[in-house]
């Protein structure tokens, strides 16, 4: 007999309205489990840190950063050294004569094929200057808008050459011809699978823009600054981290801590996948040294880059700083103001260039020269729409790069190529799941009595996060559990649950983590249903995805299933091929209305944030390559969609599974995509399978 038959026979009889499993948990509301779940796995993974007690040290710690970094934003460019300027293309498409400047309009190459927008604040004279590359926020106009344009200005009078960019998906550069459009949510997320990510692009354009500065010969390219408020204090903190030509680095309304951002929503170009896992913003901070470092923050700030949080940063960077016997060159600012890059900060700024980049003063602020701002209209590149209708958007550079990778892939063909690839994929999919063993709770599963028939099992899935599954008894020999973003309440009726519970089924319908009842009541960014704790999640290494096949292994621990049929709705259906793959207690698996590729030249829609895997593609593959890991179960994808949320018709979605197809047939499994099944065929085709 099923171990599911004992347990739920006896424990119909059991009545508990508890909704958390007992002990120190059950105080947090279920809307909160989350986030509790989250800020205490971010502090035990930071507990330890301690500041180096020598340069030696600290060089050892520096190389490992530096290496953690890159490899978390994605292959960022080589270190550039002083020397000989490394070439950049560009073009000048014309220019605008101002009382003491002019300012040029001009695309830098960052990528093959890919153009950056930018303007050069030229003050009048021959130079050579120093030069301050001056990254935007999220403001409306970008590197138009007038709060950007304003400290450009400033900077030109005062004998500064002053670049601004257009960061990618931004400004001149969204997917449409207009000013105003944001680069976040799921616009970023295209880039997440290849193992890029929104930070790490902006790290490498701004250090082509280094290299363009470097290659005007009016620019000296020994005395080069940057500066950026809100998210362009955060690209800020990053370029000077990395990019060691920059003398001057001045972030503004941006610095606090990682931690911070636990509880916040922030955007994707902010977020460094697992950076809590080697470090906290202090070290990005320490990597500056010894060159000069100026925080700025405002009393009125979020909590997030609060003055509380930024100290904290720069009291455990400090030390760094000291090492190196510069001390004076780690300052922290503090305006009486919202966020912001206002006059008050822009005038510190402009002192701490003047101090480090022209040795002029002691770093205190410097008076603004008058100020008139343009329309931004006059400062495009492209008024208009006159952008070129081939422009290469964020999601189409996420996708060729994404069909790139899979190009490359091993296509294996003989027994022994399947066996040595399945082995290392599997060991992939696995290295954040661990075995049963270790997979137990502390706490005995609830059973809540609902009926005769049914019940509602809670049980720890991990210390600080409880799930609930409610479960339809039926045959004991027929299994089925239904998972499915929307959570538990909203599946349970589901025709597809109602089709299982009428073939006398015994059906589970599942509250992951983070959604049904734990859901966390502010997620939604955008297109983006669970924006904030994805981004949580992320900064903690482990991605909604991973923790959702926990979940899954966890119910089939603590139910005593022994052999079941897992079905994924929507975007939990990448879920159900993953935990497939895995835990050999899932004999058959399908997916209805779900992703069939990563690969997507539009922003995600109907998806999720928290099934995009940073580097999934160069590690396994595509989604019907984590299909082919589970091909030794019977398996059904129906509906199947693309990233634009549309259902693929039959051939196409045969098409984009021809790899599962394919390992299925090596297999001698049954496998098959059907595009317009209805939750009756859905239900016959697992009972015939």
């Amino acid at each position: 007999m099923n171990a599911l038959v004992l347990r739920f026979v006896t424990a119909l009889a059991l009545v508990s309205l508890t909704a958390n499993v007992p002990g120190a948990q059950a105080a947090v509301e279920p809307s909160r489990q989350f986030l509790d779940y989250v800020r205490h796995r971010a502090a035990e993974l930071r507990a330890d840190d301690r500041a180096p007690d020598n340069l030696a040290q600290w060089g050892e710690r520096k190389a490992w950063l530096r290496k953690r970094l890159s490899d978390a934003l994605g292959s960022l460019p080589k270190p550039r050294a002083m020397g000989a300027p490394i070439p950049a293309k560009s073009r000048k498409l014309g220019e605008i004569r101002r009382d003491g400047y002019r300012v040029e309009k001009l695309l830098v190459q960052t990528f093959p094929g890919i153009w950056m927008p930018a303007n050069a604040y030229v003050p009048d004279g021959a130079g050579p200057f120093p030069a301050v590359l001056c990254v935007h926020g999220h403001w409306r106009g970008a590197k138009q808008d007038p709060v950007v344009q304003a400290r450009c200005i400033g900077l030109a009078k005062l004998g500064f050459l002053a670049l601004v960019v257009d960061a990618f998906g931004a400004g001149e550069r969204g997917i449409g011809k207009a000013l105003g459009e944001y680069h976040g949510e799921m616009v970023a997320a295209t880039l997440i699978p290849t193992g890029r990510v929104l930070a790490g692009i902006q790290i490498h354009e701004n250090v082509r823009a280094v290299d363009y500065l470097q290659s005007r010969a009016d620019v000296d390219p020994e005395r080069i600054g940057v500066t950026g408020a809100s998210g362009g204090g955060n690209q800020t903190m990053y370029a000077g981290a990395w990019d060691e030509r920059l003398k001057a680095v001045v972030p503004t309304c941006s610095v606090g801590n990682y931690q911070a951002y636990l509880g916040a929503a922030c955007c994707m170009c902010e977020v460094v996948p697992g950076a809590l896992t080697f470090s906290e913003e202090w070290g990005l901070l320490a990597l500056v040294a010894p060159r000069a470092l100026m925080v700025i923050s405002a009393t009125k700030d979020a909590p997030q880059f609060s003055v509380a949080e930024a100290r904290k940063s720069i009291a455990a960077a400090k030390p760094v700083f000291g090492l190196h016997g510069v001390s004076d060159r780690v300052r922290h600012t503090i305006i009486e103001s919202p966020h912001h890059y206002n006059q008050p900060m822009r005038e510190a700024m402009y002192g701490w260039m003047a101090l480090h980049l022209k040795g002029e003063g002691d770093g205190s602020p410097i008076r603004e020269p008058e100020i008139e701002t343009v329309d931004p209209e006059t400062l495009r590149c492209f008024p208009g729409d006159s952008r070129p209708d081939d422009w290469v958007t964020l999601p189409q550079f996420a996708a060729a790069e994404a069909r790139r990778i899979l190009k490359a892939l091993p296509d294996p063909e003989t027994p022994e190529e399947r066996s040595t690839w399945r082995a290392n994929a599997l060991a992939t999919l696995k290295a954040e799941l661990p075995p049963p063993a270790q997979r137990r709770g502390t706490s005995d599963p609830i059973i809540t009595a609902t009926s005769k028939t049914s019940s509602i099992l809670t049980i720890e899935s991990e210390p600080r996060v409880a799930i609930r599954a409610q479960v339809d008894q039926g045959d004991p020999g027929k299994v089925a559990i239904l998972i499915d973003v929307k959570g538990m309440e909203k599946v349970a009726p589901h025709r597809l649950a109602t089709e299982l519970r009428k073939a006398n089924w015994s059906v589970f319908t599942v509250d992951l983590r983070a959604t049904g009842g734990t859901a966390y009541p502010r997620d939604k960014i955008g297109r983006a249903a669970d924006h904030n704790t994805a981004e949580w999640s992320l900064w903690t290494g482990r991605t909604l995805l991973q923790q959702w096949v926990w979940d899954v292994r966890r119910v089939l621990d603590e139910s005593g299933v022994e052999k079941a049929t897992l079905i994924g709705n929507g975007p939990a259906g990448v879920a159900a091929l993953w935990a497939a793959a895995v835990d050999d207690r899932i004999e058959r698996v399908a997916t209805v209305d779900s992703l069939a590729s990563y690969v997507s030249d539009v922003p995600y829609k109907n998806q999720r944030l928290g099934v995009m895997v940073p580097g999934i593609l160069r590690e396994i593959g595509d989604i019907p390559h984590i299909a082919a890991l589970a091909s030794g179960k019977s398996m059904l994808v129906a509906r199947g969609v693309n990233g634009a949320g549309e259902v693929l018709d039959d051939p196409d979605l045969n098409k984009a599974y021809a790899f599962t197809s394919k390992a299925a047939r090596a297999r001698g499994v049954v496998f098959a995509a059907m595009s317009n099944a209805s939750s009756q065929e859905i239900a016959a085709w697992l009972e015939e399978n």
